[in-house]
């Protein structure tokens, strides 16, 4: 659904958006075309780094982050309606199924817009920079009524994809755990040191690549597959927090497999979560 899925490796072989399972996403497309032409949303994207990477020292949270964060949510999101997943968020809130969808993907984007104001507490300040965005971008497509919702649902995930908040509905935990899957070769969630030799720096050196597939004891499967034990760190201290408590620890099965299989590494070769 993303440019991105290429760079953020994505697999899609095992996935067919043209079967018979797969759901309409015009409205979709039409959202996701307007927010990649959109001038205001992609400085902010941008300028969203300076405080993280150039004044933090911090990782990437910028258009790069977005973009994966964006596709691996949808990508979730696919999955799990093929497994008869039923989200409450849009639902409860009277919208159709196809809000669903453009409500992770207007989440998604701007969940990290906090940032122009300052690396920490980063989530409660994006709150009012996507509400100001939202009632400019939404009149585009909904009347007054649904962008009010829709807007309410964005803003809930939004905030939600910080794991000191509870989601209150499944495309808030998507949001949440797409979060922390941006995590291959040191662009784990989790801080770590540039040039230092600590658990963080090691473990977020370690995971090769995540792929998200279709799995046979839940719905979605998310493989990460690594070149050294320690990226279990990482499993183990990001995702953990960020399933738990996201309404999806049934529907959303990891996996970690640890790709070098020799010396002292052998001693882990795979574990669930």
């Amino acid at each position: 659904m993303s440019k991105a899925a290429d760079d953020a490796h994505v697999e899609r072989r095992e996935y067919d958006p043209e079967a018979e399972h797969a759901f309409p996403d015009e409205r979709l497309n039409a959202v996701l075309e307007r927010i990649e032409s959109d001038p205001e949303i992609t400085t902010y994207l941008e300028a969203q780094n300076v405080n993280a990477v150039a004044r933090k020292g911090y990782n990437d949270h910028g258009t790069k982050h977005i973009e994966i964060v964006r596709d691996r949510a949808l990508r979730l999101y696919d999955l799990l309606k093929h497994g008869n997943v039923e989200f409450n968020g849009a639902r409860d809130q009277g919208l159709e199924e196809a809000d669903e969808p453009v409500i992770l993907a207007l989440a998604a984007t701007l969940h990290d817009v906090g940032h122009v104001v300052h690396r920490d507490d980063h989530s409660y300040y994006s709150i009012p920079l996507a509400a100001d965005l939202l009632d400019r971008f939404l009149p585009e497509f909904y009347d007054v009524p649904e962008r009010v919702r829709v807007k309410a649902e964005v803003l809930h995930a939004i905030l939600c994809h910080h794991t000191e908040e509870q989601p209150l509905t499944r495309e808030a935990g998507i949001i949440r755990i797409a979060d922390g899957l941006d995590m291959e070769r040191g662009r784990s969630r989790v801080p770590y040191e540039k040039g230092g030799r600590g658990i963080n720096t090691i473990s977020s050196q370690a995971i090769e690549r995540v792929v998200l597939r279709e799995g046979e004891q839940a719905p979605a499967l998310v493989e990460i597959l690594m070149n050294n034990a320690a990226g279990v760190y990482q499993v183990d201290s990001l995702l953990k927090a960020k399933i738990e408590g996201s309404l999806l620890e049934e529907e959303v099965r990891i996996v970690a497999i640890n790709s070098k299989q020799n010396g002292e590494d052998s001693l882990v070769e795979r574990i669930e979560l």
